[in-house]
């Protein structure tokens, strides 16, 4: 497919650097609440898995205290909310702290929209995405398993959502996630801070787009 191999990566570059040219003004604010609000540097690095299982260091604007630690699932913290700053807080609820992988993108190590990627050392994860063929593409900024559960949603039916965004890839579908993106940010859908992945009750439709609809609650690490 022509989209899936030359143009997805031309408009990713193209979208990207006009987006760290429109998001400048947006992105000193950020800068200047941060180094107000808390000591330690304004972006937080870590290690996560790329296209074909290689490693690559995200780039986010830094939302915990410096004394955080490290490689830790936010739902695996005792008490994750007290290791969160206040600027932090109000950029996890609308994403504003993912805008730096507008970097990661220009650099070739992630798309606008694909599977999130995971810590190096989800092992689970990044096993139930190798039944899907998820683990071969360039993971996103978003994706299909971000509108649909985002933080909410347990490991084997985010993996199997990010199946469906690789099979169903194509330009619409793209302009679909994009969107739905902006949506879910708007409505704060699936944002739940230090929940332990465990849900009520989970019940796949038999949508054709493959909707997952579910109760139930979980603070992923995207």
């Amino acid at each position: 497919m022509i989209y899936k191999r030359y143009m997805k990566k031309i408009l990713d570059l193209l979208l990207a650097f006009f987006g760290i040219v429109a998001l400048s003004p947006v992105f000193l604010i950020l800068i200047i609440c941060i180094k107000m609000d808390s000591k330690g540097p304004v972006l937080f690095k870590q290690r996560r898995i790329g296209k074909g299982k290689s490693e690559f260091n995200i780039l986010k604007f830094r939302t915990m205290k410096i004394d955080t630690p490290k490689d830790t699932p936010t739902h695996l913290l005792q008490d994750p909310e007290s290791y969160i700053t206040r600027v932090g807080k109000f950029m996890r609820k609308t994403s504003l702290d993912e805008l730096p992988q507008i970097i990661n993108i220009l650099k070739g190590e992630m798309s606008i929209i694909g599977p999130r990627p995971c810590l190096w050392n989800q092992y689970d994860l990044i096993a139930e995405r190798d039944k899907y063929g998820a683990n071969d593409i360039y993971p996103g900024l978003t994706g299909w398993a971000q509108i649909n559960g985002r933080d909410e949603l347990p490991i084997d039916v985010k993996a199997k959502l990010d199946g469906i965004y690789v099979e169903k890839i194509s330009f619409c579908f793209d302009v679909k996630c994009f969107f739905g993106t902006i949506i879910s940010i708007v409505k704060h859908d699936g944002v739940v801070e230090g929940g332990t992945g465990e849900m009520g009750k989970v019940k796949e439709t038999a949508s054709t787009e493959g909707t997952v609809e579910f109760q139930g609650n979980e603070r992923n690490l995207g």
